[in-house]
């Protein structure tokens, strides 16, 4: 099982030598997967959790690329219907020949109606655009012969029955975001496994980001969530995916207050006594 990290690319304390040390320190602490989260449009919605600046992330991923070498790159995750599909996949396709083949797309419908309405996209059609979308991006890769797009893995995020069906559908992984406690995950892998037999296909792989908040002493009680509590329970957890499938996980140090951001250092020592722990550099 590999180990990611989401990364903050919005909020006061985010510059582009922030987003350097943040990619250089997750690399050297042997981490496979840095990700970036989406949004075009700083609304009131979306400033209230995540503040400018923001930045896009397929334009700081293909910069990230340069001063980088071995980790992968991902969204996580990017929003299907604000890019035109085409749009997408040539985007995608070529930050994946620029990066050496080391993008994962991760996908999403978005939540922030407001910011549909400024990019004049309709909000209740979201579901039904993703999946439009998500078909075009692929025939596109398949019709595209000078890049390497198909060795992207796209990883569709959402944790409701209709995110989980489109996994199945149109995804290479089901990437469920934060907030999940070990029983509901549990039980959504369940569901999942049922809807990919009801649908005849096959169950993707298993990609979740999992919050990281490092507590002093155990957090109890039966809504903790993954990646919340001692060290040993974070570490509990990883092992816990492990053993249920997963593919990769990615943490996620990000607890909130967008003030976190001018102290990127509280995040990259929480990482590094997770790399301690587990072993990151010698974990195949």
């Amino acid at each position: 099982m590999r180990v990611g990290v989401n990364v903050p690319n919005y909020g006061p304390g985010t510059r582009p030598e922030v987003l350097r040390r943040w990619a250089r320190t997750v690399e050297a602490l042997g981490y496979d997967l840095l990700t970036l989260s989406d949004h075009l449009v700083v609304t009131p919605d979306v400033a209230a959790q995540y503040p400018a600046p923001f930045y896009e992330p397929f334009t700081a991923l293909s910069w990230l690329a340069g001063v980088t070498e071995r980790i992968r790159l991902g969204t996580s995750v990017v929003i299907v219907p604000y890019r035109h599909p085409l749009l997408l996949a040539r985007m995608a396709a070529n930050l994946n020949e620029l990066s050496g083949g080391r993008l994962v797309l991760g996908v999403g419908v978005g939540w922030a109606r407001r910011e549909f309405e400024a990019l004049g996209v309709p909000f209740e059609r979201r579901g039904a655009l993703t999946d439009e979308y998500l078909r075009a991006v692929r025939t596109a890769w398949a019709e595209e012969k000078d890049y390497r797009s198909g060795s992207i893995p796209i990883w569709v995020g959402g944790n409701s029955t209709a995110g989980i069906r489109r996994a199945v559908r149109l995804g290479d992984a089901w990437h469920p975001l934060r907030d999940l406690t070990p029983s509901g995950l549990r039980a959504s892998v369940q569901r999942m496994n049922t809807v990919a037999g009801e649908l005849g296909r096959p169950v993707p792989a298993l990609a979740p980001r999992i919050l990281l908040r490092l507590t002093d002493s155990p957090v109890t009680g039966a809504d903790r969530r993954l990646g919340e509590g001692s060290i040993g329970q974070v570490v509990g957890d990883l092992e816990t995916l492990r053993l249920l499938g997963a593919d990769t996980v990615v943490l996620d140090p990000f607890l909130g207050d967008p003030a976190e951001t001018l102290h990127p250092q509280t995040a990259w020592s929480a990482l590094a006594t997770v790399a301690d722990h587990w072993n990151l550099d010698s974990r195949p």
